[in-house]
């Protein structure tokens, strides 16, 4: 088939799926617009008075400052996360007896309701950067670790055989067969884990130390500022669809070969 005539279809199947979500958004905004004009303030504020207040505390510097705070938490957890959870992931997967032995505190944990951890954190290392870092790290470790593992499990045993047959070392196993063949399991993972590190990085600044877009939430609900914590809610979801995207660029990316 001509490429042109093979890209045709793919182009329209994209302008379709575009034209639906642009559709989509701009139907849902509406509902929000006008079931805020009828429903109690208290309750639920219209799209256009929820923007508004946003563009106010954006004009006096107070959203940035607070959206840096957050966001500094968020990344370093976040990061924290997968630095520790796609490697320890890798080694549970070739080590059995590692895996065999630890795997039932992995789903333990991963099961647990994190926010359950935030009083004996509190009282174990007190208020503070550290503390919220670890309650982010926890709520994010696990979806990246549990769908690591079993990715790697997931390899066919002919691929680490042919590899074996070439006399890779292990470093090179995991280099060129492991971390290709477990990047999209992982990538997975990862987008599980925005969502869940969110949760917990709004959890620490309520529970640990008010700061952040959680101080502002905490502020807002006390003062029955029903527009400022929508907008904070709207800018919490927009930074987790825009990192969700990222991350799925990113898996798209790594893993062409498996189209």
């Amino acid at each position: 088939m001509d490429p042109e005539q093979h890209g045709r279809p793919m182009r329209s199947l994209r302008l379709a799926n575009h034209s639906t979500f642009v559709i989509s958004l701009i139907g849902g905004l509406a509902v929000w617009e006008i079931a805020g004009r009828y429903a109690s303030p208290a309750f639920l504020v219209p799209f256009s008075e929820t923007v508004a207040r946003l563009y106010e505390l954006a004009l006096d510097g107070r959203l940035w400052a607070q959206f840096l705070d957050s966001a500094t938490l968020f990344l370093t957890g976040f990061t924290l996360a997968l630095v520790v959870g796609m490697p320890v992931g890798l080694l549970l997967a070739r080590a059995r007896a590692l895996r065999v032995g630890i795997e039932p505190y992995v789903m333990l944990l991963y099961a647990t309701p994190m926010v359950a951890l935030i009083p004996f954190i509190l009282s174990l290392m007190g208020f503070g950067f550290f503390p919220k870092v670890l309650v982010v790290f926890l709520f994010a470790v696990f979806p990246i670790l549990y769908n690591t593992v079993e990715g790697a499990r997931s390899i066919k045993p002919e691929l680490i055989e042919v590899a074996r047959s070439f006399r890779s070392s292990e470093w090179a196993l995991w280099r060129e067969v492991m971390l290709p063949y477990t990047l999209p399991y992982t990538m997975t993972g990862v987008r599980q884990a925005i969502g869940r590190g969110l949760v917990g990085m709004v959890a620490a600044e309520f529970f640990l130390s008010a700061t952040g877009l959680g101080q502002v939430i905490m502020l807002a609900s006390q003062n029955f500022d029903t527009a400022t914590v929508y907008g904070m809610i709207l800018v919490i979801g927009l930074l987790g669809v825009g990192l969700t995207r990222v991350g799925q660029n990113i898996e798209n990316h790594f893993a062409r070969w498996r189209n």
